[in-house]
């Protein structure tokens, strides 16, 4: 059958780079092996020109690969597979680049883009290292294209094609009997991007986590030449590298984390998902291989540990990307990708690096250098030593907990997850966090090899003294009443705050006493600066968390489950101003966005003492890819010291059709009528009430009823219904309580002599719009935030400093 409007020929030339890059990143691996290999200039010379002409088709076909990708994606051919479902036409362009990413294969994509950028710094940078820490990278590279190659070999398939067709991708389909399917409604707007990414923060956050992932393989590249080539003077070299990829990955988990708080509705910034896990676990162990890595370059000591935890960390990369591409966490994470069957190529991926560097690392154990003498207790390698073991520790501890799927699945168990995910991780990383608070602050104190204990108490006191001053005052004064956990947790968080407070006093303490103000010089000083402040924005914002919008209405528009408890998300009925606490809150309005796609709703806020009042705009977007209602976007208005954080957490529009009617009800002053939600007294009569001039025409006369409205829940309402006449004409004025969905109107006088009247109740669900709001308060977040920037521009200083002392290139 032939098919109109297709364009195949984008597909074809994408697809058959693939397959290139595939070819090319196999024969640069092996040229770069035969160059390492060899000890003959000319001939060394000879494979390292080719392995760099094909290297360079490799990056070439790879670059091109992804601007052709975007190509199709931005412009709407729908008869890819990977552009239906994963753009639509109604998708605002800014967000077109996620797209690519929300895919396994996408994703994949920018991952091998970044070996290649890597891989020409290399070539820049490292002459000795660029054979045998290029074969590495070309090797990796060329398991990750056969993740998007898409081809069968027999039954088996080997990766995802994000060129393939969408009618050969589905043949079943009956909308493919049509030559014009592309013409079909369902076709032509694609499928869309899941609600979650339609975010700025998914557009810039995965190629920085990426980078992240993709430079770990540098330091393993470093680690596995030194062992097969029986050469161990790659410590140098490697340093760099590896205070690259910690703070790039450091700083990519992040700023996941700013998106989760920004774009996700569990009212935080990091709940220990097993994604979250997964790209935290290898951070660790590569800031553990680091720091041992400084330590055998200053003493000597720890070079087999440093070989360790470089292959671990590029390994535990590998086995992340198992966990979250397999599928395996599909019922445990909302951040994996699901329904994979790749499961076999990943399981390899992991295995390909892991048994061959293992192999090697135990062969040539014996043989890497070692001093027999153990360190100092004096002496800074030692505490460098138990803290890269402790990030070591704290990595095993969260990896194995992460990993309770991938046992249920191989051991045939049902080893169910804790009632409380977040307190399981939480009770045993607040003694880790203590521990490197601690450490981070007094180790650089120490000198290597030994240090007089004079010279380190000396040096150390007054640092020591500040802190303990600094976190009593917080202690004491900082509303830190955290007890949800018992009395045992809220010690170890004041123990913590002390840690946190020490690394950051001690930290600027060593840089004015110890390098004289040195700033430049002091990279690791302001990295561990920004680390303690990483930790006290943690402690303090979680803990003094506090959930603002307790219902005050007594309205109840959900029942309670695990997610969300009514008691802590107040109702607000349109333009009705309602107490919340140290605020008053008025749902003032809503509005849709066609290019956004979200419903914007406008929250005001008045604090009670008059210093405060301010808007936010959280939106809902409706849930697509199969999920039914709406997604959650949350806004905050920030300040120095606090975050406001609120989001919709349920929306009942008044769109319907009144059908209700009002129920005549005979009234006198003093009397009691009943309705569904309670009752209501009638007060009093009033004639022309000054205060209610406002409901009055010119030229009218007015008669209202003073009425309360008394419903279940202890609520007291006014309404005040009423008759204006001018003439011998009448004009009813009916009063709402859309709190209780409910309008009063005043009929009319029946006996005037009695003051018997007839008031008219009309009970509808069409009477007002009602949202209910979830809303927190985040004291000095900005904490954290500030921190993770200065910890990531403390490692690119460490970085620069390194540069110009020694390093690259003399190499």
């Amino acid at each position: 059958m032939q098919y109109n409007g297709e364009h195949l020929l984008p597909g074809q030339v994408g697809h058959f780079l693939t397959l290139l890059s595939l070819v090319a990143a196999l024969i640069a691996s092996f040229a770069y092996f035969k160059a390492n290999k060899l000890t003959l200039e000319t001939e060394k010379q000879s494979w390292m020109q080719l392995a760099r002409a094909v290297f360079l088709v490799e990056t070439l076909s790879i670059f091109t690969i992804f601007g052709i990708l975007y190509f199709i994606v931005a412009n709407h051919y729908h008869e890819y597979f990977f552009a239906w479902n994963h753009s639509s036409l109604s998708l605002p362009p800014k967000y077109l680049l996620a797209c690519i990413w929300e895919d396994q294969s996408g994703s994949f994509l920018l991952w091998a883009i970044w070996h290649c950028v890597l891989g020409w710094v290399i070539i820049w940078r490292s002459k000795k290292w660029e054979a045998p820490v290029l074969m590495v990278i070309n090797f990796a590279q060329f398991f990750i294209v056969t993740m998007i190659i898409g081809l069968y070999i027999f039954d088996f398939k080997i990766g995802n094609n994000p060129f393939i067709l969408w009618r050969n991708h589905m043949p079943e389909l009956p909308l493919f009997t049509d030559p014009n399917y592309l013409t079909l409604p369902r076709v032509h707007e694609g499928n869309d991007l899941n609600t979650l990414l339609q975010n700025y923060w998914m557009v810039i956050h995965p190629p920085v986590l990426f980078l992240g992932f993709a430079s770990t393989v540098v330091p393993f590249g470093f680690a596995f030449a030194g062992l097969i080539n029986k050469d161990h003077s790659w410590f140098k070299s490697s340093i760099p590298w590896a205070a690259f990829s910690a703070g790039i990955l450091g700083l990519g988990i992040m700023m996941g984390a700013a998106w989760a708080y920004e774009s996700l509705s569990f009212g935080g910034y990091w709940a220990w998902d097993p994604v979250e896990n997964a790209s935290l676990v290898p951070w660790l162990v590569l800031v553990a291989g680091l720091h041992t890595n400084i330590i055998y370059k200053a003493t000597g000591h720890s070079l087999r540990t440093t070989y360790f935890f470089y292959i671990m960390s590029f390994v535990l990369v590998l086995y992340s990307t198992f966990l979250t591409r397999s599928g395996i966490l599909g019922d445990t994470s909302v951040h994996a990708f699901t329904g994979s069957d790749m499961t076999l190529q990943l399981v390899l991926f992991v295995l390909v690096f892991l048994v061959p560097a293992l192999t090697f690392f135990i062969i040539r154990y014996k043989s890497i250098p070692a001093i027999v003498k153990e360190e100092n207790t004096n002496s800074r390698e030692f505490w460098m030593f138990i803290g890269s073991l402790v990030l070591f520790l704290s990595s095993i501890i969260i990896i194995a907990k992460t990993s309770v799927p991938v046992f249920n699945k191989i051991f045939n168990t049902n080893i169910a997850p804790p009632e409380e995910p977040e307190f399981a991780y939480n009770q045993i990383q607040i003694f880790v966090a203590i521990i490197l608070g601690i450490l981070t602050a007094v180790t650089q104190y120490f000198k290597y090899k030994d240090t007089v204990p004079a010279y380190f108490g000396k040096k150390i006191l007054i640092p020591t003294i500040i802190a303990l001053v600094l976190s009593i005052l917080i202690s004491i004064f900082g509303g830190i009443h955290y007890d949800k956990q018992g009395i045992g947790f809220l010690i170890a968080i004041h123990v913590a705050i002390f840690g946190s407070v020490y690394s950051i006093v001690a930290n600027a303490g060593y840089i004015w006493i110890v390098m004289n103000g040195k700033l430049k010089a002091s990279g690791a000083s302001v990295a561990h600066f920004g680390f303690g402040l990483v930790l006290l924005g943690i402690l303090v914002s979680s803990s003094r968390k506090t959930v603002l919008s307790q219902n005050t209405t007594g309205v109840a528009v959900f029942k309670k489950d695990k997610k969300e408890d009514p008691a802590e998300n107040i109702t607000l009925f349109k333009r009705i101003p309602t107490d919340m606490g140290k605020y008053t809150v008025t749902y003032q309005s809503d509005s849709f966005n066609n290019a956004e796609r979200k419903r914007f709703f406008e929250i005001d806020f008045k604090s009670k003492d008059g210093l405060e009042s301010f808007k936010l705009y959280p939106d809902l977007i409706k849930n697509n890819k199969g999920m039914e209602g709406f997604a959650a976007n949350p806004s905050s208005k920030h300040y120095f010291n606090k975050d406001v954080f609120v989001y919709i957490s349920a929306f009942e529009e008044n769109n319907k059709t009144d059908t209700a009617s009002y129920r005549p009800r005979e009234v006198k002053v003093g009397d009691t009528v009943f309705y569904s939600n309670g009752f209501m007294v009638m007060n009093k009569v009033l004639v022309n009430p000054l205060e209610l001039k406002d409901r009055i025409n010119p030229g009218e006369q007015a008669i209202f009823l003073d009425i309360n409205v008394f419903s279940k829940e202890g609520k007291i309402y006014p309404v005040r219904p009423g008759i204006a006449i001018a003439g011998n004409t009448a004009r009813l004025i009916s009063d709402t309580v859309a709190q209780q969905s409910m309008v009063v109107r005043f009929n009319k006088l029946l006996d005037p002599k009695v003051g018997k009247m007839e008031i008219g109740v009309k009970e509808s669900g069409a009477v007002a719009s009602l949202i209910t709001l979830k809303v927190y308060e985040f004291p000095w977040i900005n904490i954290l935030w500030f921190g993770v920037i200065i910890m990531t521009i403390g490692f690119f200083m460490s970085i620069l400093n390194r540069l110009k002392k020694s390093a690259l290139t003399s190499v």
